[in-house]
Order: C-alpha cells, then structure tokens, then sequence
C-alpha cells in the first residue's frame, strides 16, 4: 500500500526513443548499402563470365568500397554491425573478389584483405564454386578441356579446404550446407568433364579410321 502520492517520471522513455531512432536510421542506411553492395557484386560477376575484365574490376571495387562505407557507418553500433544482412553483403563482395582472382589465375584474397569477418568469407568462397562451374561448362562447349580440368581441380581444392572447416552450424551459419552443394557441383561437374573426354576421345578414334 502506497502512503500519500506516487510520483513517476517517464524522462528516460524519451532517452531510449532518441537511441533507438539512431540505431533504426543506422539499421535503414545498412540494409540500402547492403543491397548496393549484392547487386554491385553480382554485376561484377556477370561481366567476369562475358570477360569484361575492366568493368567487373570497377564493379568489385565499387561494392568493396561500400561495405567498407556501412561498416565505418556502424561502427557504433555493433548490434547491426553483425546482422545478416550485413554478413549477405560480405557473403557476396567475396564471392565476387575471389571468383574475378581464380578466373585470372591470381592469388586468392584472404578475408583480412577484404575487410570481412571470416565466416562470409567462407560462404562466398563456397558460392564461387558455382561460378567455377559455369565456366567450366563454358569452357566444355569451347572444347578447351585442359582447362576445364584445371577449373575442376581448383574446385576440388576448395571443397576440400571447406571440409576441414569443422564447427557446429551455430558459429558457422550454416557452413556445412554450402560445403554440401559445392561438393555436388563438383561431382556434376566432374562428370560432365568426363563425358565429354570420353566423347572427344571417340571422335578422334573414328576419324582414324
């Protein structure tokens, strides 16, 4: 029971709607650049696969120097900083620099030199599989089959190096998936080199005769 008058100040409810009107602006202005860095990325990638080698290589750059933009822009606001929309950006800004990396025959970036949290990194790393894949099969109709065994062994190396990636899906956002499909896209793609060896070969054998 209450003697005499209760008094209660609402003073703070103001306060928190001040913070939280920060971080929604901060949260609306990181899911715009996000969404300019997917599209930028995948528009890199496009033009790695028409071999526009310059366009993609100013595409790639424009989506690196955004998210490099929303992360500075919620450095105070860290909450944001690490949700998934974010980490969908970086997923695909680094499947855009290591896809242009292994079509060149460079060196691979590391998610350091990339600025990302390493588990993006790894996503994209296994989402440029399917991108290998697509010039593998480019590189088929082309009749170019040694270097479409040389695309295939690189897929390999990647499903491998995923593999070793053992953490509980948890930590990981579902690594083990990604390492699932890119191992079956290996294996489809394996066999599609095959059979077109095995065909080649046939051909050849009959125009000997």
């Amino acid at each position: 029971m209450f003697n005499g008058l209760l008094t209660v100040t609402f003073d703070f409810v103001e306060d928190a709607r001040l913070i939280l009107d920060a971080r929604f602006q901060a949260r609306e202005r990181g899911i715009t650049g996000s969404r300019r860095v997917i599209r930028s990325s995948a528009n890199a990638i496009r033009a790695l696969h028409r071999g526009e080698w310059e366009k993609a290589e100013g595409l790639v750059a424009e989506a690196g120097d955004l998210l490099a933009e929303i992360s500075d822009g919620l450095s105070d606001h860290p909450n944001i900083l690490h949700a998934g929309f974010i980490n969908d950006a970086a997923k695909e800004y680094a499947e855009a620099r290591i896809t242009a990396a292994l079509f060149r025959g460079e060196q691979m970036p590391g998610f350091d030199e990339l600025g990302i949290d390493p588990v993006p990194y790894l996503h994209g790393l296994g989402e440029a599989v399917g991108e290998m894949r697509r010039r593998l099969l480019d590189l088929l109709r082309a009749g170019d089959l040694d270097e479409a065994q040389v695309v295939l062994d690189v897929m390999d190396e990647i499903v491998d190096l995923l593999a070793e990636i053992d953490y509980p899906d948890g930590m990981t956002s579902g690594l083990r998936r990604t390492t699932d499909v890119s191992r079956a896209l290996v294996e489809r793609s394996r066999a599609d080199l095959t059979a077109t060896v095995v065909q080649e070969r046939l051909r050849q054998d009959l125009s000997r005769t």
